[in-house]
């Protein structure tokens, strides 16, 4: 593709994004290629870097037009971006140019607006804070109570892309074996610093189709999500409730963990997560996983209750904290997600206790950043619970390194770990 071209095709996948407000942005982008095969590796990777450099900005990009009074979108948003990465007017013209699979040319209006962003950055003094951050209004409140005069450092981490984490299949061989099986596809990798089956690859590389991932030697896991399932301590003896399970991420490390033995117990409300969870364990070689379709007027758990060496919840939530991955989830956040949430990851906590039995332990999880869905939620159900109590970090961390922090609770950020954004805390069964 030409230069023109992949800037055509960058403004034709935001358009496609907006058009689906309420879907990831990556699922969107998977199905526009899908439908564009001819689009190939290297273009598909300059398409989507340009795209989600404007999801990224899209706050202080829409800013910029606004003041330049003119209407933002996806063609206007790129052609801002650009200019504020340094571009000229006169080389933007040269991309929209109406050649050959090239955007339209600039109309006067267009040309005026974009003259007047020339030679600007993307941050401004006038800006309001949250603008700046590329957070909702809304939230800001919220995270400032929980950062205090963090927040523009952590938040300033939030926008830069998150690095591709492999979890290593222990199973399957050892983190060197793992390494040298990706170097031999091109793929150099360092060992995450906290999580002992880490490997970290800078930047977007396509792993799935080469034979270390084929195999299940490795898999795509944040770090901080394999901490999160390191935290459950899942022995080989053990009997295991994987709640939330989704489509098995951490099921298949605590599988590991068990060395393939004991019982695990996969549930999630839908049945297409629980089904693509199939494919993954056979490749893994996890043969100790039974999957279960949670529904309503279920007496699955109430048969099982007390039964459970450990529970892990693994909760829905805001996904703060995956705002590296996901930009466009920030503009899909509104107040009533969050009011929606809390009851439910309420109500999730307390059916999974009823698993626990005395002397085992309950893991509740999110990948927020907000303590309204962590700390908070944690203290409700202690409330309502008092036979549960905190297992604190320092005694709930097995592994090698050093626990990343002092507190109660496991709480990652990319500022301050290089991780997504997690939580999770250990409550045991009196």
């Amino acid at each position: 593709m030409t230069p023109a071209a992949r800037i055509a095709s960058a403004i034709e996948l935001l358009a496609a994004i907006d058009a689906a407000p309420r879907r990831p942005g990556d699922a969107v982008a998977n199905d526009f290629f899908r439908a564009r095969r001819y689009i190939g590796s290297g273009d598909r990777r300059s398409v989507s870097d340009r795209a989600w450099a404007v999801l990224r900005a899209r706050r202080r990009v829409d800013w910029w037009l606004e003041r330049a009074r003119i209407s933002p979108g996806p063609r206007m948003r790129v052609g801002a971006s650009l200019l504020l990465e340094g571009w000229t007017l006169a080389g933007l013209e040269q991309a929209f140019s109406g050649g050959q699979f090239g955007a339209s040319p600039l109309v006067a209006e267009e040309r005026a607006a974009l003259r007047s962003i020339e030679g600007h950055t993307l941050s401004h003094p006038d800006m309001p804070r949250a603008v700046r951050l590329e957070i909702p209004d809304w939230i800001e409140p919220l995270l400032a109570a929980r950062f205090g005069d963090a927040l523009e450092a952590e938040m300033t981490a939030m926008e830069a892309p998150a690095t591709l984490d492999l979890r290593v299949n222990l199973l399957k061989g050892t983190r060197e074996e793992a390494r040298q099986a990706l170097l031999a596809e091109g793929l150099d990798t360092q060992p995450t610093p906290l999580s002992p089956w880490g490997l970290r690859i800078a930047g977007r590389r396509a792993v799935t189709a080469g034979p270390a991932f084929q195999s299940g030697l490795v898999e795509i896991q944040d770090e901080g999500s394999q901490l999160v399932a390191a935290l459950v301590d899942a022995r080989a003896e053990m009997r295991v409730a994987d709640w939330c399970a989704g489509a098995g991420g951490k099921t298949l490390a605590m599988a590991m963990t068990m060395e393939n033995r004991g019982h695990i117990v996969a549930c999630d409300v839908s049945e297409p997560r629980l089904e693509g969870a199939v494919r993954r364990l056979r490749r893994a070689g996890v043969h100790n996983v039974e999957r279960h379709l949670i529904a309503p007027g279920d007496k699955w758990a109430k048969r099982r209750a007390g039964s459970f060496d450990r529970v892990l919840v693994d909760a829905p939530c805001t996904g703060t904290g995956t705002w590296r991955r996901n930009p466009d989830a920030r503009l899909r956040l509104q107040p009533a997600d969050l009011a929606e949430l809390l009851p439910k990851q309420a109500a999730i906590l307390d059916a999974a206790a009823t698993l626990v039995r005395a002397g085992g332990f309950l893991v509740y999880a999110t990948c927020s950043l907000l303590t309204e869905e962590n700390e908070a939620q944690v203290s409700d159900f202690l409330a309502r619970h008092d036979g549960f109590s905190i297992v604190p970090l320092a005694r709930s961390w097995r592994l090698p390194a050093p626990p990343p922090g002092e507190g109660d609770f496991l709480s990652l950020s990319p500022l301050r770990h290089g991780t997504d954004g997690f939580f999770a805390a250990v409550l045991e069964r009196q």
